[in-house]
């Protein structure tokens, strides 16, 4: 209703944590309020994985509870180097886990001053190129990664939505350059060959997790209010190719992992990706032209 419609429908929100896979998802809550065995453990039923399917469902960010996990974890969890960690006792964080909890943290109504640690880290990884990698801070890289930049892009846009202000013009600085990042990829190519990086960027796995796609790439351009730019092109074109004879999207095959529980079955039509490649095609009409 909101995306498609352009409706705002309050009530609708609410029923996430009722009904259908929030329910779910809440139901499977420990009773300290985390999920799995600890903050990053096992990873797709862990409490930091659980927490950010709950935010891409758009759960209502008052849902009793989920505020207070947040802030245990953020207070608990920074490592030696400002990050958050993915165990207590961390001496070095990794760049994808901020990205992400900055994204469903911020969304959730964390407070500014328990991520200003995790601002500095993350600006201090920024590479020369302009965007993120997981591992600049730890077994070294000389080339950014598109899955790391767009979970920092996504954690950013989260706490630039929340009003949040520190470091606001280093942040903006940041943004630009790993947009540009992806966008000199055409979001799914080499910048030197122009070949396709991997297969895997060009399929539409639900729940995305850390993993990169060219869906999820455009789907937060649309979010962040980028204007459509001709380098999106092919990833468009590549979106509207998959969409099957009924006008819907496939849901590809799973991530490998144990799970709460199966949101839907692969290479069946998805309502997910459906809905997520109609907001992007609603957002960016043509793929020809554009900046």
């Amino acid at each position: 209703m909101r995306d498609l419609v352009g409706e705002d429908r309050p009530e609708l929100q609410k029923r996430i944590s009722r009904e259908g896979w929030g329910r779910r998802y809440l139901d499977c809550r420990n009773p300290d309020g985390g999920w799995g065995d600890a903050f990053y453990k096992p990873n797709w039923t862990s409490t930091h994985y659980t927490l950010l399917e709950l935010k891409r469902l758009q759960i209502a960010p008052t849902t009793n509870g989920l505020l207070e996990t947040i802030v245990q974890i953020a207070e608990s969890h920074i490592s030696g180097d400002g990050g958050l960690g993915y165990t207590v006792g961390c001496t070095k964080s990794d760049v994808c886990i901020n990205g992400m909890f900055l994204n469903y943290a911020c969304y959730f109504g964390i407070s500014e001053t328990l991520t200003k640690s995790i601002i500095d880290f993350l600006l201090t990884a920024v590479m020369d190129d302009g965007g993120f990698n997981c591992r600049s801070n730890r077994s070294g890289a000389r080339h950014s990664s598109l899955h790391s930049t767009l979970s920092v892009l996504e954690g950013i846009l989260e706490y630039q939505r929340a009003g949040h202000g520190y470091r606001s013009g280093d942040l903006r600085q940041a943004v630009a350059s790993s947009q540009e990042f992806i966008l000199n990829h055409r979001l799914f190519k080499s910048d030197r060959t122009g070949k396709v990086i991997n297969l895997d960027f060009l399929e539409m796995p639900y729940p995305q997790r850390w993993r990169y796609s060219a869906l999820r790439a455009l789907d937060y351009f649309r979010d962040a209010g980028v204007p459509l730019d001709r380098r999106m092109s092919d990833a468009l074109d590549e979106v509207s190719a998959r969409r099957r004879p009924d006008g819907k999207w496939p849901r590809y095959a799973a991530i490998p992992g144990k799970v709460h529980f199966v949101m839907e079955p692969p290479r069946r039509p998805s309502r997910w990706n459906t809905l997520i490649a109609l907001r992007v095609a609603k957002a960016y009409p043509s793929s020809h032209g554009g900046g």
